[in-house]
């Protein structure tokens, strides 16, 4: 029998607060390392709780709720989301999406939740990768193919990312290709059209040499001989240090409100690294050399990880509302029952710190790694879903023209095997400027910036808390209780809640864990009107739904 997470899945009683105020949700400036810089309206004051914990003992008395979890009687669906496309990197095109992926994959769609593939595969045909295999001493010559410097399997080419070069009017690709777990090169091509062909430009960052392979890689251009093997290879030159330096696999680019363009990649090994590219060549500015703030002359800025533990798909995107970069990445394995999910860090600058919600970040001798970074999506349960979600991870993040935000990343199925398709959530920033992931595939919901009415909130939740450990484990749901006296009760948990006044935001205390998120109205995978609720605190996040 499989075995789960019992978390918390909601039941709202809640003839309470009225959600709505008058005029707009005041903007409040994030603070550092998730905790609250200044009183905010919304948040459980010590008055607050003190009240509410004068009626806790009379309104649990008065609780007729049967706990028991029943979602029978709810309507239920599956999104044929419509094509594979493992690791999606997404881009937006006057009204279309684009997600590239892993094995040459593409796909586009009007609505984030139908997609029709572009091309998929790795023929030597792929318009997408255009001339990627006429040159000897291209993408494929170091790794990546059967006849590589260092051989693979097979033709092993991932995770592209594309964006749009204002300077230059052309879409950059950056893509890897790999020939086993610490062997890769990074890559880069150019087009004039989203949909390809993409012409090879060159390739830009290499792992995995050693003392016999070293002289097939540019690392000499930037560091000599023996530096090199002093510094990166262990063994007097006979294998790499895969530990300790990166793997040279899933790049990603962005721009800091600087206009400056970045590259971040790495996947497990060394941890999480960071370059800077020269936008009018698309070329890696390579840095000086400063050990004592990680920061290697070839490879760039270690950012995160190390170790060889798992944590890899590395996206960093700016925010300008919140002034803060955030890093995205992929913590567990890739496969269905080997707790892939999804964390996100943040930092002011381009270049780090980034901090997690208790202004951690992982590194070796620093503890368990399930521990650091705010944990937006893994293994879950919700209703309307025909089987539940498994290892959701290796996301991309974009601001929308229209301003909304967006996680874009592949998951896996209950039922399905190694199967998987794209899924796109919206997400909200919280009071503090944590990202809250809404529980269900965007439908073209938009969130009401005053708030919702006392009748639209008011019910029986679901609620879900992914918690952070890594592994097989699926997030169940559980019902609660929000009392129209601030109070929350469930079977076997307790806490208090507060929405503020003419916003989205809403605080909560489960079990003494401070958490705070956002309030949407949306569509849930059946197709069925839902009040839902994210909240996130201490690196968890909750996710409410009402029927």
């Amino acid at each position: 029998m499989k075995k789960r997470i019992k978390t918390a899945v909601s039941l709202l009683t809640v003839m309470a607060v009225l959600f709505t105020g008058c005029g707009k949700a005041e903007k409040q400036s994030a603070g550092s390392g998730g905790a609250v810089q200044e009183e905010k309206s919304g948040t459980l004051t010590p008055e607050d709780r003190a009240e509410r914990e004068k009626t806790a003992q009379s309104e649990k008395a008065a609780l007729k709720t049967d706990f028991k979890v029943d979602m029978k009687d709810i309507k239920t669906s599956f999104i044929e989301g419509g094509e594979a496309v493992h690791d999606p990197s997404i881009l937006e095109v006057d009204g279309t999406y684009y997600i590239y992926g892993s094995h040459m994959a593409s796909a586009k769609s009007k609505d984030m939740r139908k997609w029709e593939y572009l091309y998929r595969g790795a023929p030597e045909d792929n318009p997408i990768f255009g001339d990627i295999y006429s040159s000897k001493d291209g993408a494929l010559a170091f790794t990546g193919s059967t006849e590589s410097v260092i051989p693979a399997s097979g033709t092993s080419i991932w995770a592209p990312d594309v964006k749009y070069s204002e300077k230059r009017k052309l879409y950059y690709m950056y893509f890897c290709t790999s020939s086993n777990f610490y062997t890769s090169t990074i890559c880069y091509a150019t087009s004039p059209s989203p949909e390809g062909p993409f012409k090879y430009e060159g390739n830009l960052i290499y792992s995995g040499f050693n003392e016999n392979t070293l002289d097939k890689t540019n690392v000499e251009e930037v560091v000599d001989k023996d530096t090199a093997m002093k510094t990166y290879t262990q063994d007097e030159g006979i294998s790499y240090d895969y530990r300790r330096y990166p793997n040279a696999l899933d790049p990603t680019i962005f721009w800091d409100k600087d206009g400056r363009m970045w590259m971040t990649y790495g996947s497990w090994s060394g941890g999480i690294f960071l370059l800077e590219i020269d936008e009018s060549t698309g070329k890696v500015i390579h840095p000086k050399a400063d050990p004592e703030k990680d920061v290697d002359p070839y490879f760039g800025k270690k950012l995160l990880g190390g170790g060889h533990v798992s944590i890899e798909a590395p996206y960093i995107l700016y925010d300008k509302e919140s002034d803060y970069y955030y890093l995205y990445v992929s913590y567990g394995g890739l496969e269905q029952k080997k707790g892939y999910q999804i964390r996100v860090f943040r930092s002011k600058t381009p270049d780090g710190n980034y901090e997690d919600m208790k202004g951690e970040h992982p590194e070796p001798g620093a503890g368990s790694h399930n521990n650091f970074g705010l944990k937006l999506s893994g293994n879950y349960r919700l209703p309307s879903l025909d089987q539940a979600y498994m290892a959701t991870g290796h996301n991309s993040a974009f601001i929308a023209k229209d301003g909304k935000r967006y996680i874009v990343n592949h998951t896996r199925f209950e039922n399905r095997g190694e199967q998987h398709q794209p899924r796109v959530h919206q997400y909200l920033l919280n009071e503090e400027g944590w990202p809250c992931m809404l529980p269900y595939a965007t439908d073209g919901e938009s969130v009401s910036e005053k708030g919702y009415e006392k009748s639209k909130v008011v019910g029986e939740y679901y609620m879900i808390n992914q918690g952070t450990k890594i592994g097989s484990l699926i997030a169940e749901p559980e019902k609660i209780v929000l009392t129209e006296g601030g109070n929350l009760f469930g079977e076997k948990i307790q806490g208090m809640w507060k929405a503020k006044d003419g916003s989205y935001y809403i605080h909560m205390i489960v079990d003494g864990k401070e958490y705070s998120g956002v309030l949407c109205e949306m569509n849930d995978e059946a197709g069925t009107k839902t009040m839902t609720f994210s909240a996130v605190g201490e690196n968890e996040s909750l996710w409410g739904v009402k029927y």
